[in-house]
């Protein structure tokens, strides 16, 4: 196997990994409230969400910042809540306003690195062991990474199709329910903490 297949395979399986579902969970909140025809603002968001999650990486290989993985592993699962409650507050309001892509850009691309860091400890040793060059690698998985988030993505965006479409369920009941579920699985995973 190529290192290129290595790092690449490992982005994948960082996020398609049903053991570390917090990273689709996310990915959920954030795509529920768009719709196909949106595909650009939600690739956008899906990206930046990469860049912040490629940047505390490369923060951490190279030894820039450490963490501390009880306050990440406890901050990831309140990134989702806000987001989740961000969207049941938005779609519970009567004259709900599309939200400023700009806000929720920069939000997204701060979650990312929050994200990044809880995996970041685990990465520095693969890559230490690995290889004399560390950005190549990083820039492998991100590629993994972002794949695997645009099939995300794309199966809830289809399937907001055809809930909408051929079931008639209005797009603010989908986000509230979706949004609704997502918080329900969280919050555990937050009131389980230690740090809790």
């Amino acid at each position: 196997m190529s290192d290129f297949d290595l790092y690449f395979n490992m982005g994948l399986r960082h996020v398609l990994d049903i053991n570390a579902y917090d990273h689709v969970l996310f990915l959920i909140v954030l795509t529920v409230p768009y719709i196909f025809k949106d595909w650009k603002n939600v690739l956008l968001l899906v990206t930046l969400f990469t860049v912040g999650h490629t940047v505390s990486l490369i923060l951490s290989v190279f030894g820039v910042i450490t963490v501390n993985a009880g306050v990440v592993e406890f901050l990831i699962p309140i990134t989702i809540l806000i987001t989740a409650l961000y969207n049941i507050f938005k779609a519970s309001r009567k004259s709900a306003k599309n939200s400023s892509i700009n806000f929720i850009a920069i939000t997204t691309l701060f979650f990312g690195i929050i994200h990044g860091l809880g995996f970041s400890n685990y990465f520095k040793i693969v890559v230490n062991k690995n290889s004399k060059d560390k950005l190549m690698p990083l820039l492998e998985f991100a590629l993994g990474i972002e794949t695997a988030q645009v099939i995300i993505v794309l199966v809830v965006l289809l399937l907001s199709y055809i809930l909408q479409e051929f079931f008639r369920l209005s797009k603010r009941d989908w986000i509230l329910v979706m949004s609704a579920f997502v918080a329900g699985v969280v919050v555990p995973m937050i009131t389980g903490s230690e740090i809790w």
